[in-house]
């Protein structure tokens, strides 16, 4: 697709990117200018994640100014003056409200060690940074206000209305603490020029960790999850996944589920994962015999598992490596065992829906041999493998999204037919064989990089043409716009709260709350009050998070809730890494929770099902993701990086839990060894909870009434066996 004939649809996502969704489609002449600064935008950042990345000043502001410019453009100021399908002109206000956010991003490192701004007798002479930082001088103050009202209105357009306001509110508290209401939450406050001061220079705000994860990790994975897309990848998951569960009992909703978990492996994106896999499962789901609302359902919940499942999880996963200071293999490891508790979920409960229903294995279904499929298609997963290679081998999330890029675009454009591709194929090459001279790389992983460079040219089909592998820098480039938007836009909020120390304060409302209400119950329930304490504290965040979710993206909102409501969960005694996973979790629960549940209404418009309906259907199948951040808080083993791990504890109390989801999947589907109704249900879900929960007593407790429930269940199908067969 040459740029005159781009067109930027509202696709979903990929690999840790937030959702892309062109509202102002620009007239010919702008989108080809728009084609070829994402192009630029997305090689820069190629380029920058193998050879080094600028000084962080100049880097965020090259990033934030592509961002701010193509925002702008595919933005309008209301969206109601705008109609689908047609070109709209970019207005005059826009191209000024770019030039100044532009221009205010490059200010402050051209004037970093000093310098004259204007010209002639009108310039004036700016001062060393580090003689300005406590004291913003008038251009400081005017840019900085510039540019942080301009991150707040792109905010407002591309993601509604939740942040801006977030934001208001937290300027609001940082120059008026002395008249907060609250004791507790009052502190002296900030005059104007000294929040200026504190936002807008990099040490924090704007230009703080977010963004600069953003800009040197994150897109990068973004651009290796669309080429690895275009190469064919998700296609291959597909495929294996009708190999393995297409004949079985409920095979379309269980290739849905385990496409989901391979396609979110790559993606990082709910929806992407529902509108790409989506559109074949819930169809096929449908065929079998599946009501609407159920298929639909299904969809959403195994989707919804994208930004939770390892290796490329959402963009908040990079993040939370950055805010605990661990590499980000460690995320990786700790996601691992709740990712299945997920899947483990859904996948029990599509099982005892088909047989509840009656429903026969798919015979018609158009299945593959396994092996066949990797014989012909083990090249489609090279580019991933090399990827986690680089990064399990302790390079840098950057390096290893350079070499996935790189091995993804070798594998999907280069082959021996077309001889001038291979030059791309001899540069790779010779960037393996140049590091691992000067000690960057071992020799083996040089090895391993070179075999790879000479296997993608030895591809004897023909190749896709490259114009498809700058068009998909240029998706990339687009579906990272509005992360990079959400990023700067929550940088505020963090300044503020570091600023006031809000973070710690809201910590300690949550906890004497739960105190409060512990020391109330301890007199029904039979447990100590810091226990009760403890558990009142988890479930008054977790509805906080779901609560906060409705309105905001993942990365946003996990941003702000592992600033303000980790520091509650380090004085209950939860290890850090538990902490930011369980407000992570439940942020993207929100995403199958109504009244807002985008996943489920995306599956829904697919199935043709009502919304809402669709949205409680998968908040239900979503089980393993509501159990299982509540259960790592109390046993962090479940995370496997977390300190006092043993593989005992893990065996015993992942094992526990999994059958509890399990036994709570059953109860929900009404299925029982033979359909049944809500009375029976209820007691096999409570007692799918209690072994869930990792307590020896409670474990006994849950499994005792488990196995009664089942044994009485069973004496009276047999009972009713010879009247049948009389």
């Amino acid at each position: 697709m040459t740029p005159d004939e781009h067109q930027a649809q509202a696709r979903p996502a990929e690999a840790g990117g937030e959702d892309f969704a062109e509202i102002r489609r620009p007239r010919r002449q702008a989108r080809r200018a728009l084609w070829l600064l994402g192009l630029a935008f997305g090689l820069y950042h190629f380029v920058t994640a193998g050879f080094g990345v600028p000084v962080h000043r100049v880097h965020i502001a090259i990033h934030l100014a592509g961002v701010a410019v193509m925002a702008y453009c595919y933005y309008p100021l209301s969206r109601r003056s705008i109609r689908p399908g047609t070109e709209a002109r970019i207005p005059a206000w826009d191209i000024a409200l770019m030039a100044g956010t532009v221009a205010a991003l490059f200010y402050l490192p051209l004037y970093w060690r000093s310098g004259s701004f204007g010209i002639g007798p009108w310039a004036v002479e700016v001062l060393p940074q580090t003689l300005r930082q406590g004291n913003p001088n008038t251009l400081d103050l005017v840019f900085g206000t510039f540019l942080i009202l301009s991150v707040i209105e792109l905010s407002r357009r591309t993601l509604g209305w939740a942040l801006p306001l977030i934001s208001f509110a937290a300027i609001g508290y940082a120059l008026f603490g002395p008249q907060i209401p609250v004791a507790i939450l009052q502190h002296p406050g900030v005059d104007w020029r000294q929040f200026v001061n504190n936002i807008y220079f990099p040490s924090e705000g704007i230009f703080g960790l977010p963004v600069w994860v953003v800009s040197t990790i994150v897109i990068q994975f973004v651009i290796f999850g669309v080429i690895a897309q275009a190469t064919g990848l998700g296609e291959f998951f597909i495929a294996n996944a009708q190999a393995i569960a297409g004949r079985q009992t409920g095979g379309p909703a269980k290739v849905s589920v385990l496409s989901s978990a391979f396609f979110g492996s790559i993606s990082g994106s709910s929806i992407a994962n529902t509108v790409s896999t989506g559109s074949l499962t819930i169809p096929n789901m449908k065929r079998l015999g599946y009501p609407a609302t159920f298929a639909a359902a299904v969809e959403a919940a195994a989707s919804a598992g994208g930004q939770i499942t390892p290796p490329l999880m959402g963009a908040a996963a990079f993040i939370m490596a950055e805010f605990l200071e661990v590499p980000y293999t460690t995320i990786i490891l700790a996601a691992v065992v709740p990712a299945l508790m997920h899947y483990t979920g859904v996948f029990a409960q599509v099982h005892f829906t088909a047989l509840r229903l009656g429903l026969k294995p798919d015979a018609t279904g158009r299945l593959r041999d396994i092996l066949g499929i990797w014989r012909h298609g083990w090249r489609h997963v090279f580019p991933l493998a090399a990827l986690l290679v680089i990064l399990f081998s302790g390079y840098t999330p950057y390096m290893a999204a350079f070499i996935g890029i790189s091995v993804a675009a070798l594998f999907g454009f280069t082959s021996i037919r077309r001889p001038a591709t291979l030059v791309l194929n001899l540069a790779f090459v010779a960037f393996a064989a140049s590091r691992t001279l000067d000690g960057a790389f071992s020799p083996a992983t040089g090895a391993f990089l070179a075999i790879a460079g000479v296997t993608a040219a030895l591809r004897r089909d023909e190749p896709q043409p490259l114009r498809q592998l700058a068009e998909a820098f240029v998706t990339g480039a687009k579906y990272a716009l509005i992360v990079g938007v959400a990023a700067a836009v929550v940088g505020i909020t963090i300044g503020v709260i570091n600023t006031t120390g809000v973070g710690f304060r809201v910590g300690f409302l949550v906890t004497s709350g739960a105190a409060q209400i512990a020391g109330g119950l301890s007199a029904l329930v039979p447990l100590d009050v810091y226990s009760l304490q403890k558990f009142i504290s988890l479930l008054l965040i977790a509805a906080c998070c779901i609560l906060m979710g409705a309105g905001l993206p993942t990365t946003a909102l996990y941003i702000l809730l592992a600033t303000v409501a980790q520091p509650a969960l380090a004085q209950l005694g939860v290890p850090a890494i538990a902490s930011h996973m369980f407000v992570f979790y439940y942020g993207i629960i929100a995403e199958l929770t109504p009244p807002v549940c985008t996943t489920a209404f995306a599956a829904a418009a697919i199935a043709q099902s009502p919304p809402f309906r669709t949205g409680i259907a998968s908040f239900k199948l979503g089980i393993g993701k509501i159990v299982v951040p509540m259960v790592f808080c109390y046993a962090p083993s479940l995370l496997l990086v977390a300190e006092g791990f043993t593989w005992r504890s893990l065996a015993i109390d992942g094992g526990t839990c999994a059958i509890g989801v399990v036994a709570m999947s059953a109860a929900l589907s009404r299925y029982l060894l033979k359909p049944v109704g809500a009375l029976a249900a209820a007691p096999v879900f409570a007692g799918g909870l209690l072994l869930a929960v990792p307590d020896p007593r409670a474990d006994i407790a849950g499994a005792l009434i488990c196995l009664g429930m089942i044994a009485l269940l069973n004496s009276s199908r047999k009972g009713r066996e010879p009247s049948a067969r009389h």
